[in-house]
C-alpha cells in the first residue's frame, strides 16, 4: 500500500467514510485524481485527491516576472498548482452569489484530499449528447457567468481552507499562455521553425491584445469554463442550475476569458447561431457593457487562447505522451482561423501567413 493511500485511507476514516464504496473516475490533463464515493446509506461523494507535491509553486503575489519565470510555469501563468485550499476558497466565493460550486464535506488542505458534494454525471456536454436541447444549457450558463461579473471581484478568497489570493491574469501570465505555441508546435510539426526573429515578431503583434486584457482584468474569471465542466442541475433554480467543478485555477480576468471557452470550445462544436445568441443575452444581461470594444477583445483573447491551447496540446501529445489530444486541434485552427480575421488582429495573421504554412494548420 503506497504513502498516499495510507493518507486517503486516513482521511476518509477521520470524516467518518471508512466504510464508503470507492470508485475511480477518469483522469483528465491534470495532476488530480477523483473517486465516487458511496456511503452505507446510498449517499454519493466525491474525493478530490491533488498531492501538493505533485507539481511547481503556486505564484506568490510578490514575485517579480522574472522570479515567476524562474519559479517555473504555475508561477508563469498564475495557476493554482492543484492546491485544494483554492478551490475551497473559489467555491466558497461562488456559493455566496447563489451559483452551484461543491459544497466541501471535509477536507485536509495540507495534503490535498478534499470530500466534495456530488453533482452527479450531468455535464453539459453528456446531456446534449443524449438529445437535450443545448439552448438552454449555454443561456443558463451565460447568466451564470453575467451573475458573476455583476458582483465585486474580491483581492482575496476566503474558505474552509484558509484564504487564496486572486490574482490578475496579467501580460506575464497571457504572454506566456501564446508562447506555448511557438515553444510546442515546432516539437510536435518539425516543419516549423521559429527562430528568434519570428518570436520577437509573435509577441509583438499580440502585444495590443495582451494589453488591452491585462487592462481589463475585472472579474473572476474560472478559467476552464465549458461544457466538459458544466454539471446541468435542472432540479435548482436560476443561476443555480448551472453546477460548476474545475474552478481552482480562478483568476481575476478580462470578462471574455469564460465567454470564449465556453462558445469557442475546444471539444465540441458550437453552432455560430448559437454563440451569437448567447453574446446577446449577456449583452441584454450587462447594458452598460460597450459591446463593440468587448467584442474586439473577444475575439483577440479567442485567438491567444486558441493558440495557447493548440500549443498546450502539442505539449501533452510530444511530452506526456497523450496522442488523443491531436483530434481536438482541427476545431481550435478553424476557431483560430476565424478570429484572425477580426479587425484589430492583422499583425497575428500576417504572422501566420508568413510563419504557419497552411498544410501545417491542421
Amino acid at each position: 500500500m503506497s504513502d498516499r493511500e495510507i493518507l486517503r485511507l486516513s482521511f476518509l476514516a477521520a470524516a467518518g467514510l471508512a466504510e464508503a464504496t470507492r470508485a475511480s473516475l477518469p483522469g483528465d490533463a491534470s495532476t488530480r485524481r477523483y473517486e465516487r464515493l458511496t456511503t452505507a446509506d446510498g449517499r454519493s461523494l466525491m474525493l478530490m485527491d491533488q498531492a501538493p507535491a505533485a507539481e511547481s509553486l503556486p505564484c506568490d503575489p510578490a514575485w517579480s516576472p522574472e522570479q515567476r519565470q524562474a519559479r517555473g510555469w504555475n508561477a508563469v501563468a498564475r495557476l493554482s498548482a492543484g492546491r485544494i485550499e483554492a478551490f475551497a476558497a473559489v467555491a466558497a466565493h461562488l456559493k455566496s452569489l447563489g451559483l452551484s460550486a461543491p459544497e466541501v464535506i471535509a477536507l485536509d488542505a495540507p495534503n490535498g484530499l478534499a470530500v466534495l458534494e456530488d453533482f452527479g454525471d450531468g455535464l453539459f456536454a453528456r446531456v446534449i449528447e443524449t438529445g437535450a436541447d443545448e439552448t438552454p444549457l449555454y443561456l443558463a450558463a451565460i447568466e451564470a457567468l453575467a451573475a458573476i461579473h455583476e458582483a465585486p471581484t474580491p483581492d482575496v478568497l476566503s474558505g474552509p481552507g484558509g484564504d487564496w489570493p486572486l490574482l490578475a491574469y496579467d501580460q506575464t501570465a497571457l504572454q506566456g499562455g501564446a508562447d506555448l505555441f511557438v515553444d510546442w508546435l515546432p516539437k510536435l510539426k518539425p516543419e516549423l521553425d521559429f527562430d528568434e526573429a519570428a518570436i520577437a515578431a509573435w509577441r509583438a503583434a499580440w502585444t495590443p491584445t495582451v494589453e488591452r486584457a491585462a487592462a481589463g482584468a475585472a472579474v473572476l474569471a474560472h478559467r476552464d469554463y465549458h461544457a466538459e465542466n458544466l454539471i446541468w442541475l435542472p432540479e435548482r433554480d436560476g443561476v443555480a442550475r448551472v453546477g460548476m467543478i474545475d474552478f481552482q485555477d480562478a483568476v481575476r480576468a478580462h470578462p471574455s476569458w469564460d465567454l470564449h471557452s465556453l462558445l469557442q470550445d475546444a471539444r465540441r462544436d458550437v453552432s455560430p447561431a448559437l454563440e451569437h445568441a448567447a453574446l446577446d443575452r449577456y449583452f441584454a444581461l450587462r447594458p452598460l457593457v460597450d459591446r463593440d470594444a468587448f467584442l474586439r477583445d473577444y475575439a483577440g483573447l479567442a485567438a491567444l487562447n486558441e493558440a495557447r491551447i493548440l500549443g498546450i496540446f502539442a505539449r501533452l501529445i510530444v511530452r506526456d505522451g497523450k496522442p488523443r489530444y491531436a483530434a481536438f486541434m482541427p476545431r481550435m485552427w478553424a476557431h483560430l482561423a476565424r478570429n484572425l480575421e477580426q479587425q484589430g488582429l492583422e499583425p497575428v495573421a500576417d504572422w501566420f501567413a508568413r510563419y504557419v504554412p497552411k498544410e501545417t494548420r491542421r
